[in-house]
């Protein structure tokens, strides 16, 4: 009976202990499935079997989700996985092994991994893994590297920035009256590097005029102990060279270790004397421009005007506070404003648009004639940023021109009828002269029909000015075979000279789409010239050259040549080469500026080709019908 009662209590024993084991896992359990440090379990094909809650709430996943899946689903660097297994099926332990972990908002967590593995008769049975976060920790590392970097790089940046702008550095330690000079600094002011400087010997390099201001400024923030930037420009007498140089210096006054240390000056110097001389000389012009007669605007490439001087408001009426920020269009009357995208062409290919005479209009609505001289304004790379124009008022000259004009037109008609009787009376005369075999009376009568000639062949460039001038002159184009013209040009021009051979070359079956008599007038001014300009005579051809669709046209002389100078003006209107040998050589001006003008109504140009004591070449193009 004892005996039994003692196996039941040793039974009651058992059950009790066994209950408190139960306990005791469950609590275990229930501690690693609620623990806050993530665990899980990986079996030897790297397939997650189970894992914490903690595991889930780390990586944002459900059960479902995760357990069943490859472990490396969730790595961010495939190559780790292969190391990790490696090292655990070789039975390895991992301790704080650096990781990086996909969570499923796709964001990546940085983690240490502590595993070991469980083994059963030799068997993988799986890992254990724990691991930590330390996303925090690591984007803090990666924050200060940042900083690190970005003050290696500003400290960087500002030495760069030292050394390109020349700034020197400087530190004066008032009590001791020592001081120090960067490179820079001392190279500002001419100093050996090599040598140290002294206070005394700095204030000797300070321009006299200069000296005892740079002193009380420096004393007086000695004295005031502020924190305030303090600035200074004066002059200064280099030590190398003794040139005289303008520089900036900028200090703080601070301390070498705390408020009861030496008390320091720290600061800057900037040698300023280009600058200094710029604003010398951009004064300078900016009184040029506001005293100029010439109305003086810049405008962007947009055509907004962005400055305007006194002189263009007195010619315009508008005043500044009026005209800056409007558009340049206001200044142009409407059937001109295709001037200004012919302008804004050339402009942006970097020409200069020299003397281009136009008509504006002003506040009140009135038309006055101008000279607009534009240049391009560029930055230091040469892009075009904006547009300088200088517009001179020309309305009185203009006028002048064009009483001169009505006075020529007027005089050159009145001329032109008793000419004409003239020309018919010697040409009777001469008829008669060779009838009754007056030698001396034809070779009289001769001479004066040339000079006749060239008096209406002047009257008749006057006229065809005066009509160019007022916007009348008439081109009549027509189909003109240029063989007998040429041949009637050279005929003329014997009549001119007894010193000058005139030589045709090819202008048989040529035929041109033009006006006949302007043309004329083109070859008769040119040959005219050649005539002139070769007053020891010589050789003057009048030729073609056939091209494909077109004819060159040329005179040539054997003269006096033409400078590159005066080469580049000579189809201005009145001007005349400069040169001393032809100075008794008669004429005003207007032939070869006639010349080019005829030939822009027909889409063509003049050129010269010339060279001095050898001649010149005129030549141009026009369009054939053959």
């Amino acid at each position: 009976m004892e005996d039994f009662k003692e196996l039941q209590a040793k039974i009651t024993q058992y059950e009790n202990e066994n209950k408190d084991l139960k306990l005791r896992l469950e609590e275990l359990n229930d501690f690693v499935e609620n623990a806050s440090l993530p665990l899980h379990w990986v079996n030897a094909e790297g397939i997650i079997i189970w894992a914490n809650e903690a595991e889930f709430v780390s990586l944002g996943y459900t059960r479902e989700e995760y357990i069943g899946f490859p472990i490396s689903n969730f790595h961010a660097d495939q190559e780790v996985i292969a190391d990790i297994l490696f090292r655990l099926t070789n039975n390895q332990t991992l301790l704080n092994y650096p990781a990086r972990l996909r969570c499923k908002n796709g964001d990546i967590k940085h983690v240490l991994i502590n595993s070991s593995v469980l083994w059963k008769d030799g068997q993988f049975i799986h890992t254990r893994c724990f691991t930590r976060d330390i996303t925090p920790l690591i984007k803090e590392q990666e924050r200060k590297a940042e900083i690190l970097y970005d003050l290696e790089q500003s400290e960087t940046k500002l030495k760069i920035a030292i050394e390109s702008t020349n700034l020197g550095t400087w530190e004066w330690d008032p009590k001791s009256n020592s001081l120090f000079w960067s490179a820079e600094c001392k190279y500002v002011f001419g100093y050996p590097d090599a040598e140290q400087i002294t206070f005394d010997a700095f204030i000797e390099l300070v321009h006299p005029e200069d000296k005892s201001r740079v002193i009380k400024a420096m004393q007086n923030s000695v004295e005031l102990n502020s924190e305030n930037t303090h600035s200074l420009i004066y002059r200064i007498h280099r030590f190398n060279d003794r040139e005289i140089r303008w520089i900036k210096v900028q200090w703080r006054t601070s301390y070498k270790t705390d408020r009861y240390a030496s008390l320091l000056l720290i600061g800057t110097t900037l040698d300023i004397t280009d600058v200094k001389y710029a604003e010398e000389k951009s004064a300078k012009l900016a009184a040029i421009i506001d005293s100029s007669n010439d109305a003086v605007i810049s405008k962007t490439l947009s055509g907004i005007i962005t400055s305007w001087n006194d002189s263009a408001e007195r010619t315009f009426g508008y005043s500044a506070d009026e005209i800056i920020g409007q558009p340049i269009l206001t200044l142009i009357p409407p059937d001109l404003r295709e001037e200004e995208a012919q302008i804004l062409s050339r402009l942006s290919k970097g020409e200069r648009v020299d003397h281009f005479e136009t008509r504006r209009i002003t506040k009140t609505g009135k038309l006055i004639d101008v000279s607009l001289t534009i240049s391009p304004v560029k930055d230091r790379d040469g892009h075009i940023i904006g547009l300088s124009k200088i517009a001179r008022d020309i309305t009185e000259r203009k006028q002048e021109e064009q009483r001169k004009n009505d006075f020529v037109a007027m005089v050159s008609h009145e001329l032109k009828t008793p000419l004409t009787a003239l020309t018919g009376y010697l040409q009777l005369l001469l008829m008669r002269a060779k009838k009754a075999g007056d030698e001396f009376g034809v070779k009289s009568l001769i001479r004066a029909e040339a000079q006749t000639k060239k008096m209406v062949s002047m009257i008749h460039d006057f006229l065809s000015l005066a009509r160019m001038e007022e916007g009348k002159l008439q081109i009549e184009r027509r189909e003109v075979e240029l063989h007998p013209l040429i041949v009637e040009i050279a005929e003329d021009a014997k009549f001119l000279t007894s010193q000058h051979t005139i030589k045709l070359i090819d202008c048989e079956d040529v035929a041109i789409f033009a006006d006949r008599d302007k043309i004329a007038q083109v070859l008769m001014n040119l040959v005219s010239n050649a005539i002139k300009y070769s007053p020891e005579g010589g050789l003057i051809t009048l030729g073609c050259e056939k091209q494909t669709g077109k004819v060159k046209i040329y005179v040539s002389d054997q003269g006096i040549g033409i400078s590159p100078q005066d080469q580049k003006r000579l189809f201005e209107r009145f001007y005349r080469v400069n040169n001393n040998g032809i100075k008794t050589v008669p004429g005003f001006g207007i032939g070869l500026y006639l010349v080019s003008e005829i030939l822009r109504y027909h889409d063509s140009e003049i050129v010269v080709e010339s060279e001095e004591n050898a001649g010149s070449v005129f030549y141009f193009y026009l369009q054939t019908l053959n």
